[in-house]
């Protein structure tokens, strides 16, 4: 009952250095850094490769099995996928890993055989076959039943009293080793002829013989401590498992053997009484060995016959219950679709562009965009309009009839599909065009709600990008390995026509998330939520590896007004060296502001890109503050061939307003020997540690929440456009936010980004003008820089101030003066610095 009770108790985690053998055809050892949480055993070369996501390979304990070495001082484990060698430095060492690795992984079987079907937060470790995860699946799906006979078997008695009785068997196993060793001494003192003799009076009966050469395979096996004896026919032989061991078991006709061949030796040889007398010591705890381990195999027997009825009643129990549920599944899946087919057909009828009526211009609204002639409808956001290109994770959506790589060859056939999968997820994205609109403010600086007709905005960039092909890549970065390339200046032509700050608003794509989180009342929910847009962020990185935005210059600024999605924005470069950019922005719903600070450093193949700062969203309903971490971006192919960017690290969601749940997020480093590339997983843990929900996918492709097999689909990214390959790999989103229209002009300070003119000449493809000014503009902000350290000014922000957290770390908030000078009195009447 104590191993019961132990596997009960969480274990505590435990990492360290250990030796592990090298895999074949490698000889030799080698040292890596191994962590045991939750009976799954993950290593890795270093703590820091571990953190990172980094490791070269895990298993999980609950399905593996153990052996131990104790004179050698080594641990094998073996879960049929792989084994691991392991052996530890010092014996203290090795007993201490010994215990963590039984505890771990008696908890791990325990959670394995009591998690139930509904939960699906028992992890399946990745590198275990199909096999093992199949009866996994299957033994969860027993519900109560598998419980009932997880109870059996921790409160049965037999099983203490098997394991009594083989701890006895085992002392005398131990015991006639030793007569053997001594039988054995005296046997090699007596002569050549005696030992003939011996073997003749051993010889006369066929049955002896046959008894006599099975004594010595038994002695055999005693010295390796592992004791075999054959099962008659009459028994049957299939293998059980008692805990450590799985003894068969000879029949009663074993103890003729022994008693003929004592009576062979004392009536046909004078041997010594101290011979005698061992023999029949042996023969006697041999007899009482035997009794025990029949008594323990009887006991086994009943035990099986036992967890046989039980397993074929829960099977029962279980298929039905299966059934019921895939028939209630089934039933609203019809619905579901008959509610979706109905709803499509409305939003087809109402999508009538002819009947709409451009609203009024007054003077009121002539701060926003105009229509331009393009009566469109209010912008929906893209993970609720758009078909994704690329193969998503293999896990099955909620009434998803095909592939998605399927959807994207036939368009047409795959709207209701889509609709189906964007739809059906929750409530909240269940989005219509009311919906949408509804998150509109009231007034020219937080959106007008009565112009949702009026988001027209372009739909291509001016000119495609620039053939980058004839410039020398390597001759400029060769000579800056390790430095911090945004101190290195680089042709126009490997620019892309947005900067820094016009990056950080391409983040608030997927707001709708945001705006899902707050109106979520379950704060688990509310978190999942704001893990997926984290993640979100880094979706349109995917197609963005050729071209590197501009570093904004020191006061320039960047507004971004959108009345369909709700929210308005504003970013400042506040720092130069270092460079610091921050944000701020806010809806009715969240506010975000996040500050940061990238570090560029260039290794040769591949670039890193280490971001320094925490991103920040308060949802006002609930009045919920999250903060988070950024990833490492690393682009690589930078020489030649076909360039590609990864993110890799932890993500670490904490909500500062309460300790009810917090979120771990991997994404995951790409490896050698996985096809498998940007991965993420994460979960979401109460302030015990429990995990509430998993998430899982592809940072570029989508996220889901649950097991694999039921997961459900929580965000989709937009698909891009067409010819997104000619102009940079922008994102619809993308194309939109460098756009200046002849209206919004007069409303914005002449240091928006939109006015810059290098970038604006790179947009229109305009080569040789971009790369003169920015020469230009780079030449003026050192004269300018020189200038202020000679009279010892010190910049300050605009619109942002600084602030000193509670734990001494330096953060940016906005103070308030930008939106009150846009409407009163108007950038255009103050004085503004010259940046270009």
């Amino acid at each position: 009952m104590s191993e019961c009770q132990g596997s009960l108790t969480p274990p505590v985690r435990k990492e360290g250095c250990l030796h592990k053998k090298r895999k074949w055809p490698l000889k030799g050892w080698h040292q890596r850094f191994f962590t045991l949480d939750n009976g799954i055993l993950k290593y890795a070369k270093t703590p820091i490769d571990v953190q990172r996501g980094r490791l070269h390979g895990s298993m999980d304990l609950g399905l593996s099995v153990m052996s131990i070495k104790r004179k050698a001082g080594c641990i094998d484990l073996d879960n049929e996928e792989s084994i691991y060698h392991l052996k530890t430095k010092s014996k203290e060492h090795f007993e201490q890993w010994v215990s963590s690795l039984r505890h771990h992984r008696q908890h791990r079987q325990f959670s394995i055989s009591m998690a139930p079907s509904v939960d699906g937060d028992t992890p399946v470790c990745a590198v275990a076959g199909q096999r093992r995860q199949s009866s996994l699946h299957r033994q969860a799906s027993l519900g109560p039943q598998a419980r009932l006979a997880a109870g059996w078997y921790h409160d049965s008695q037999d099983m203490e009293k098997c394991d009594r009785d083989l701890l006895h068997c085992q002392s005398g196993l131990g015991n006639m080793e030793q007569m053997l060793h001594s039988l054995e001494s005296l046997h090699k003192s007596q002569s050549a002829t005696s030992f003939s003799d011996i073997q003749a009076a051993c010889l006369e009966n066929g049955k002896k013989e046959k008894r006599v050469s099975r004594r010595w395979r038994a002695k055999s096996s005693l010295k390796d401590n592992k004791p075999l004896l054959q099962v008659p026919n009459s028994m049957p032989t299939s293998p059980l498992r008692s805990h450590a061991s799985n003894p068969n078991l000879a029949s009663a006709g074993s103890d003729a053997v022994l008693a003929n061949y004592s009576t062979s030796l004392s009536d046909g040889l004078n041997i010594s009484p101290e011979h005698g007398r061992l023999c029949q010591d042996f023969y006697s705890l041999a007899q009482r060995v035997h009794t025990s381990l029949c008594a323990v195999y009887m006991a086994l027997s009943s035990e099986r016959e036992k967890g046989k009825k039980l397993e074929q009643e829960s099977l029962g129990a279980g298929a039905a219950v299966h059934l019921m549920t895939l028939r209630k599944s089934l039933s609203q899946a019809v619905a579901l679709n008959v509610e979706l087919t109905n709803r499509l057909s409305r939003i087809h009828i109402e999508s009538n562009l002819s009947e709409l009526i451009a609203a009024p211009a007054g003077a009121e609204l002539a701060t926003e965009r105009p229509m331009l002639g393009r009566p469109l409808l209010a912008q929906l956001s893209e993970s609720q309009l758009s078909v994704s290109e690329g193969e998503f994770y293999d896990a099955q959506e909620v009434l998803r009839s095909s592939s998605s790589s399927e959807a994207t060859d036939d368009d047409d056939s795959s709207i209701s599909d889509d609709v189906s999968d964007t739809i059906s997820e929750d409530t909240g994205s269940r989005a219509s065009f009311k919906s949408q609109q509804s998150n509109a403010p009231s007034n020219p600086e937080t959106f007008d709600g009565n112009r949702e007709f009026q988001t027209g905005r372009r739909m291509h960039l001016p000119a495609p990008a620039a053939d980058t092909s004839s410039i020398g890549l390597w001759d400029i970065l060769r000579k800056n390995i390790g430095k911090d390339l945004s101190k290195v200046a680089m042709p126009v032509e490997l620019n892309e026509p947005l900067n820094v700050l016009q990056r950080l608003c391409e983040e608030m794509e997927y707001s709708d998330l945001l705006d899902r989180a707050a109106d979520t009342d379950d704060p688990a929910q509310r978190m999942v939520l704001v893990a997926t847009f984290a993640v979100s962020t880094y979706a349109s990185t995917i197609s963005r590896a050729g071209g590197k935005p501009f570093n904004p210059v020191l006061g320039e600024t960047y507004e971004c007004i959108r009345e369909d999605r709700g929210f308005r924005f504003i970013a400042e470069q506040v720092s130069h060296h270092p460079p610091i950019s921050v944000c701020h922005c806010d809806s009715k719903k969240f506010v975000l502001w996040q500050d940061v600070r990238l570090k560029n450093k260039f290794w040769g193949k591949s670039m890193e890109i280490i971001p320094v700062g925490t991103v920040n969203v308060k949802l006002l309903k609930y009045g919920d503050e999250y903060e988070w971490n950024k990833v490492t971006s690393c682009i690589h192919n930078i020489m030649g061939g076909q360039r590609w960017i990864e993110h890799y690290g932890e993500v670490i969601i904490k909500n500062k307003k309460s300790n009810v749940c917090q979120c771990k997020i991997n994404f995951i480093k790409a490896s050698y020997w996985s096809s498998e590339a940007n991965q993420v997983q994460g979960t979401v843990m109460d302030q015990n540690g429990r995990v509430l929900h998993r998430l899982f996918g592809k940072w570029n492709e989508g996220m889901y929440c649950g097991a694999q097999r039921s997961a459900r689909c929580i965000w989709r990214p937009g698909s891009l456009p067409q010819d997104h390959e000619l102009y940079y790999g922008f994102t619809r989103f993308a194309i939109e936010l460098n756009e200046l229209d002849p209206v919004l002009r007069p409303h914005l300070p002449p240091t928006d980004t939109r006015f810059r003119p290098d970038q604006r000449f790179l947009e229109e493809g305009n080569m040789e003008s971009a790369q003169r000014e920015k020469l230009r503009i780079e030449e003026f902000q050192r004269e300018k820089r020189r200038l202020m350290e000679d009279k010892n000014i010190l910049y300050t922000p605009r619109f942002f101030r600084k602030n000193i957290t509670q734990d001494s770390r330096e953060e940016w908030l906005m103070n308030n003066t930008y939106w009150e000078l846009r409407k009163d009195p108007g950038f255009s009447k103050i004085d503004n610095p010259i940046l270009w």
